[in-house]
């Protein structure tokens, strides 16, 4: 069963939004994709972790710390005898492997997730001193080939991982009361994302106003009735539904600024009447009263 689920990471929401509503450069839009394929294929991983059987506990996107060293865990699997520890990969194209260094063929370096992987794992045994670790770095992208790859390192590629999990399905050692106390005791000790970090600055007046499609992420979007329409793919969503996710979008990039009905009109922009930003918002949030000002929670 998944313990912990995946979920889309702070600094995600906020690139999603940063790259919707401002420009940006060449390198922080490298960013931004790399950070997506990554999770894209997190989410690809989980497609093979949900067709295990129920004596497994799942728990995603960990970030733990030990030792004052913050590390983190894609996925960990707590099964009756092993901890498996799997860092997932989503590089995709030619690659070869050399004097413990990985290539994108010609001959381009790319960062070597085994690096990573050891470094994560010995930090999780000394944080753990309990059950057996095993830890891979697992390429999960279909389109990833790796010429010479070494047969003694923890790898698991594309075409290993449908028999790698019939083979986990095998097992007929069931978990304890005492594997729930281990994925409790690990859920306790999640460190929530520092996010901001390695992200663009911006400013509320730089960014461009208006909603969001929930679809392909552009801000062609106009109000057609009650309907949110966007011109780019032509999805709809009611706009009852469109003004929270921007206002939730808004709490995300500007904490500390107070959600009130003119900053969510501005801040959406196409949705002309106030009194209609009103009502979603009195609907949907906990309204604030302070002397003679009014702002939602």
């Amino acid at each position: 069963m998944i313990y912990k689920e995946r979920i889309e990471s702070i600094n995600i929401k906020i690139m999603k939004a940063q790259n919707a509503r401002m420009d940006l450069n060449k390198a922080e839009r490298q960013y931004f994709l790399n950070q997506i394929k990554g999770y894209e294929g997190e989410l690809s991983f989980d497609s093979f972790i949900k067709n295990l059987g129920s004596d497994y506990l799942v728990l995603n996107n960990l970030l733990l710390q030990f030792n004052n060293t913050t590390f983190q865990i894609d996925s960990l699997l707590i099964t009756a005898e092993v901890l498996y520890f799997f860092e997932v990969n989503n590089y995709e194209g030619d690659f070869y492997y050399e004097s413990d260094r990985l290539y994108k063929m010609p001959k381009i370096e790319r960062n070597n997730p085994l690096i990573q992987l050891h470094r994560s794992e010995s930090l999780l045994r000394q944080l753990l001193q309990s059950l057996e670790i095993d830890a891979y770095v697992v390429f999960v992208n279909p389109g990833f080939t790796l010429f010479q790859a070494p047969l003694l390192k923890p790898i698991i590629l594309p075409t290993q991982l449908i028999s790698f999990f019939q083979n986990l399905n095998k097992s007929n050692a069931k978990i304890n009361n005492k594997h729930k106390v281990l994925a409790e005791k690990l859920v306790s000790m999640h460190m929530q994302e520092s996010p901001y970090g390695q992200l663009p600055e911006y400013t509320y007046e730089q960014l461009r106003k208006g909603i969001c499609c929930v679809e392909c992420g552009s801000l062609t979007v106009e109000i057609v009735g009650r309907n949110c329409v966007c011109r780019r793919c032509g999805h709809e969503e009611l706009v009852t539904d469109a003004v929270p996710r921007n206002t939730d979008e808004l709490k995300l990039l500007f904490p500390e600024n107070r959600i009130t009905t003119n900053l969510v009109q501005e801040w959406c922009c196409v949705v002309e009447s106030k009194k209609r930003i009103q009502r979603i918002l009195d609907k949907n949030y906990q309204i604030v009263r302070k002397n003679r000002w009014m702002y939602y929670e």
